[in-house]
């Protein structure tokens, strides 16, 4: 199969997800405050970083050199791959949604910044973490357009060690806002939305 407007739709997806997210990631430092990672644990901190760079080495490997990654090519049939490149780009729309509606409050550890609010707006109405289902659901749309199965496990890699890391998230938000977030975790689904809410 022709990888090629599979390669380019790669980078579409890739652009606009990260043209969203580094403006949203430049607004939210510009006051200049300075964001510590003890509180998620150093060494936490650096494996899931490292989990990231994995998955990023290996969706640039699959753009840049895709013959070196045919070895974890999957046999998926092209419609099912140009329903990954239109969820992918459609996730940017959903990132910019999810971030857009957080502010100034994102990070990028669990630490809450010294203005922050408490957001339940937008995305945030359904799951306190939508920022993290977008990311999934990107994550599984590069998978699929790709069709590359380490493109798939190191994204579940890094899915797995966020979805370790949200109940400490979740603590330091319970001690920022108190009962405030206490009952808006009654209303909503930590990843999922709650029926009948």
């Amino acid at each position: 199969m022709n990888e090629t407007p599979f390669r380019i739709a790669l980078v579409v997806v890739i652009v606009l997800t990260m043209v969203v997210t580094v403006y949203h990631r430049l607004q939210a430092a510009k006051p200049g405050e300075k964001i510590s990672h003890k509180d998620e644990g150093y060494l936490f901190a650096t494996v899931l970083r490292l989990a990231g760079l994995v998955l990023w080495i290996s969706t640039f490997g699959y753009l840049i050199f895709p013959a070196y990654f045919q070895w974890a090519a999957m046999p998926l049939p092209a419609r099912l791959r140009w329903i990954g490149v239109v969820t992918g780009a459609l996730c940017s729309l959903l990132m910019y949604w999810t971030l857009s509606s957080l502010g100034k409050n994102l990070t990028d550890t669990v630490v809450t910044r010294s203005e922050a609010t408490l957001v339940t707006h937008g995305p945030y109405r359904w799951v306190r973490h939508p920022f993290y289902v977008t990311a999934a659901l990107l994550m599984a749309s590069v998978t699929v357009l790709t069709a590359n199965w380490f493109i798939g496990i190191s994204s579940l890699a890094v899915l797995a060690l966020l979805a370790i890391r949200t109940p400490k998230e979740e603590q330091m938000l319970i001690e920022r806002f108190g009962q405030q977030y206490q009952d808006y975790m009654v209303t909503t689904g930590r990843f999922i939305p709650r029926i009948g809410r």
